[in-house]
């Protein structure tokens, strides 16, 4: 007796491009995330190896808690917890919680690249007549950057998949999309198959972005 499948899969390729907009919103939310989460991360990069206790201890506070913390929980915060003092709207709710989640982890990231570089490198710099600020900006930075790439762009593909819960706060993205063309057809494996499929997609796309920009830099240290 031959099997059928339950699921209408010859669905799919008709259905796969109305995702698309879907899809955008996804790959925004990501991008503004994880663009904060490097502002923040970098804050926080800095704070960490302050020498001001002040500093260093906000610094270890802010990553300690959001890395203990899950996204959700903080996704839920802002956009219900704060509503007694301001009303924020899905997508920039989804865009500050990315960030601040994301801040924390990138922060550890720029941390140890920034302690990877020789400190002689500095006390060089500064034997120049470079100041501390100058040294960092002009020296250090742009190799910390460097060996930081591979992280970054871990981090962004992790973002990217998170971006998922999004749709817990109605932020129009791709599991979102799902689950409502799911509920209207009645075809929730069908319409999660395309979410799959356009999130290996673009994952497929940053990682083959990200390879590229690591053979550039490695090239260019090269020349």
């Amino acid at each position: 007796m031959e099997h059928i499948l339950p699921w209408d899969l010859t669905v799919i390729p008709s259905r796969f491009f109305l995702f698309s907009g879907a899809a955008w919103y996804t790959v925004q939310i990501t991008v503004l995330g994880v663009l904060l989460g490097m502002i923040l991360g970098l804050i926080a990069a800095f704070g960490r190896l302050s020498s001001h206790r002040g500093l260093s201890g906000a610094a270890r506070f802010y990553i300690f808690t959001i890395r203990g913390t899950p996204l959700l929980v903080q996704l839920f915060i802002i956009y219900y917890g704060l509503t007694s003092i301001v009303t924020i709207a899905p997508i920039p709710s989804a865009v500050i919680a990315l960030g601040i989640h994301n801040g924390a982890y990138i922060g550890e990231v720029f941390r140890g690249a920034i302690q990877s570089i020789d400190y002689g490198q500095m006390e060089a710099a500064r034997s120049l007549g470079m100041t501390h600020r100058k040294a960092m900006r002009r020296i250090v930075l742009p190799q910390a950057f460097k060996r930081a790439v591979p992280s970054l762009g871990n981090q962004l593909i992790i973002a990217l998949k998170d971006s998922s819960l999004a749709s817990a706060i109605a932020v129009p993205e791709l599991m979102l999309k799902g689950r409502q063309m799911g509920s209207s057809s009645f075809m929730y494996m069908e319409m999660f198959i395309i979410v799959g499929i356009w999130y290996l997609m673009m994952t497929s796309v940053l990682s083959y972005a990200v390879h590229r920009v690591e053979t550039r830099l490695k090239v260019s240290d090269r020349d």
